[in-house]
């Protein structure tokens, strides 16, 4: 059987990369957390022209920027809106994938043929193809309508991954056991299979947070994304894509916030893959 999503975690936690991941993701998440109480408004500005532009200094330890805005309060708050819209954006992709996908293997049949060739033709166009004639008619798209959109896009993949695994687990004798003994559908999906898929479900679920973080940071950066005044890591960069040669910390903070907590969700979620591969030494 597949191994439990709880000694998945204690396994990924023993392996280095899987370590540094969960460190280095423990600091972005507390940072994110719990810093921006002791921080100015991210919003907030100040004299424009004494405080504009300034350099890393102990009164703005990462500089503020063209609109006299503290940076370090703004980086601090565009990481909180990202690994929030990543998590919950996340989540709901693979709920909705692993829905589909144990309907797909449970069912079987007519029903498993539409659902996948469904699943085939949406992945066979690009995510960001779907997002973009969406968000362009949408003149100031909310924070949850935006949550909606990047999880209602990205649970295909899942979908295919929960299919062939609870697939297989159907041909295993302690399924064959179940139905033998008068267990339906909605209890071998809900009780065996569910269980036995939840494994690499944590790991889409992990990795996805990292890919949704990426792409609203793009979006944010096309100006589709999270708008102004609520601050974005792919905001700033396109507020500073301009004056980088004059001010690079205005780009270098946020572009290095966004690196090093996808870096860990990524570390968290390849530990977690090689923890629930029965190969890996």
């Amino acid at each position: 059987m597949t191994a439990r999503p709880g000694a998945a975690l204690r396994a990924s936690w023993r392996r280095p990369s899987g370590r540094a991941g969960w460190l280095l993701l423990g600091i972005v998440v507390a940072a994110a957390a719990l810093l921006p109480g002791t921080l100015p408004d991210p919003a907030a500005q100040g004299d424009l022209l004494r405080e504009a532009l300034l350099p890393p200094s102990l009164a703005h330890p990462l500089g503020t920027d063209q609109l006299s805005r503290d940076l370090l309060a703004r980086v601090v708050g565009g990481l909180r809106v990202s690994l929030t819209l990543g998590a919950l954006a996340a989540l709901l992709a693979v709920t909705l994938g692993t829905l589909v996908g144990l309907a797909a293997a449970t069912l079987g049949g007519t029903a498993d043929a539409v659902l996948m060739r469904t699943v085939d033709a949406l992945l066979a166009i690009p995510r960001l193809f779907l997002l973009l004639p969406l968000l362009a008619v949408w003149e100031r798209v909310p924070l949850g309508a935006l949550v909606l959109l990047l999880g209602v896009t990205g649970w295909f993949g899942t979908s295919r991954l929960v299919r062939g695994e609870a697939a297989r687990q159907r041909t295993l004798d302690y399924v064959r056991a179940a139905e033998a003994l008068g267990a339906g559908r909605r209890r071998i999906a809900l009780r065996h299979l569910l269980p036995n898929v939840a494994g690499p479900v944590l790991v889409a679920a992990t990795l996805g947070v990292g890919d949704v973080m990426l792409l609203e940071a793009g979006l944010s950066f096309l100006g589709l994304g999270v708008r102004p005044p609520t601050p974005s890591l792919g905001g700033m960069l396109l507020d500073a894509k301009g004056i980088f040669a004059s001010a690079p910390w205005t780009s270098i903070f946020p572009g290095l916030a966004l690196c090093l907590s996808v870096l860990a969700v990524h570390l968290v979620g390849d530990a977690l893959r090689d923890a629930l591969d029965p190969r890996s030494p």
